[in-house]
């Protein structure tokens, strides 16, 4: 197939397009005509893939975990899953950290543009504010109760309550391995077929991925700078260096940390990893949601990766849920860099309490546009760096929510692939003499 036929590169395109389209759209005063003609087509898109994110988490997941057939198999794939997931947030945490204690982006910040920022965005942070002392004022085992839905369809009427939709199908999981064989097959074809038709309706989706993301692009990019284009040096100027840092310590993450990962536990060539996540790393980047790139990431992971329908089932959508490196490293940076601004020190009790908070708030964050925000604001009370700080970073975090995401997305992919070798269910794309396909256990050697 022609690269330029390849559904990826269609979106690379696109998003390209949006960027170039922002830029003429900021100069020539657009920003209403964007609102009305394009951003429409972005929203669209983004609202089909929240449409099939709910039903294929729960299909996927319920045959997932009935397709393990027994309790000891689950709980020996959900293990290592669980683990990885957290350990890959830890090393995430600790590169933020320590990237963010040693550059110090937060010392270079004028206080001319310290005072305006908090001054543009203090709406945004009394919304902020609220919710984190509404999260903030629950017990220490109220996540554990948020967990359990009261009503199922309450929990799959609303993304942000995906946890109630990952407990319930684990459940339903559960239940059916522990029935008779007999009794499960009929609801266990019923969501197999769910599952094949949700899969079929993101591909019809993809279709018009280009559109979508050339729509969501624009919108963000004339969202950021308005109609004054003039404003976009001063805030990256003043923020740039910050930014730098949280994407140096993502590229850290996807290319160093991920990659060593793979090569000792998987027989992927890197070069066919990266390669085949790149549709769903380019999603999320323009949707900025782990939830809403869900069906793509599975794609990719079965069809390019290697991984087989078994695993993808069950670790990617426990991971769009739970795993969420790129936003604790995030929320680490930013913690620590609004620090920093306000001249507040940090000891390492405080620091400790980041990787605490982050590593919890990784786990509960809704997979959606900007939830990690939220969160940041818990950490910064708990820590005793004002709310009010978070003005510093609100006109730069869309732009970095996208690429998180993309982290978060790759992360998700990289585990799952792990556990899939693991379990001796990977398999490669790359075709070899006489085979189609190369098992895990007969691959080629590893070259980058």
């Amino acid at each position: 197939m022609p690269w330029y036929r390849q559904a990826h590169w269609r979106i690379l395109v696109a998003l390209a397009l949006g960027l170039v389209y922002g830029v003429v759209a900021a100069y020539a005063g657009w920003g209403e005509f964007t609102d009305d003609w394009i951003a429409p087509f972005g929203t669209i898109f983004l609202r089909l893939l929240f449409l099939v994110a709910v039903p294929l988490v729960l299909a996927s997941l319920i045959t997932g975990i009935a397709s393990l057939s027994d309790l000891n198999k689950l709980s020996r794939i959900g293990g290592k899953t669980i683990a990885i997931y957290l350990g890959t947030t830890l090393v995430a945490l600790v590169i933020g950290l320590s990237l963010v204690n040693l550059l110090r982006p937060g010392e270079v910040v004028p206080d001319s543009v310290r005072s305006e920022l908090q001054v543009t965005y203090q709406g945004d942070i009394t919304e902020q504010s609220q919710m984190a002392a509404e999260a903030g004022a629950r017990g220490p085992l109220q996540p554990l109760v948020d967990m359990v839905p009261d009503n199922i369809a309450a929990a799959a009427s609303d993304n942000r309550r995906m946890l109630n939709v990952v407990f319930v199908a684990f459940l339903f999981g559960i239940a059916l391995i522990l029935i008779p064989a007999e009794q499960s097959a009929p609801m266990l074809a019923l969501f197999e077929s769910l599952n094949a038709v949700i899969i079929k309706i993101v591909e019809l989706v993809i279709l018009v991925a280009p559109i979508g993301v050339f729509g969501l692009i624009a919108d963000t990019f004339t969202a950021v700078t308005g109609d004054s284009p003039a404003d976009v040096p001063q805030l990256l100027t003043a923020l740039g260096f910050y930014c730098l840092v949280v994407v140096l310590g993502l590229t850290i993450q996807v290319f160093v940390s991920y990659s060593l990962l793979l090569r000792l536990f998987t027989p992927l060539r890197l070069r066919q990893f990266f390669a085949g996540v790149v549709q769903a790393q380019l999603v999320g980047f323009s949707t900025s949601s782990s939830a809403a790139t869900l069906p793509v990431t599975m794609k990719s992971a079965q069809n390019n990766i290697g991984v087989s329908e078994e695993v993808a089932s069950f670790v990617l959508p426990l991971g769009a849920t739970v795993n969420m490196d790129g936003t604790a490293l995030y929320q680490a940076v930013a913690a620590v860099f609004i620090a920093q601004t306000l001249g507040i020190p940090l000891d390492l009790t405080a620091q400790l309490t980041i990787v605490t908070m982050a590593l919890l708030a990784s786990i509960g964050a809704a997979a959606v546009p900007s939830a990690g925000v939220i969160m940041l604001v818990v950490i910064l009370e708990t820590i005793g760096v004002p709310a009010a700080g978070i003005a510093l970073i609100l006109g730069v975090d869309r732009i970095l929510d996208m690429v998180r995401t993309a982290a978060n997305i790759t992360g998700d992919v990289a585990v799952a692939a792990i556990v899939a070798a693991s379990e001796g269910q990977l398999t490669s794309s790359q075709p070899t003499t006489g085979s189609g396909v190369v098992t895990a256990g007969s691959a080629p050697p590893l070259e980058p």
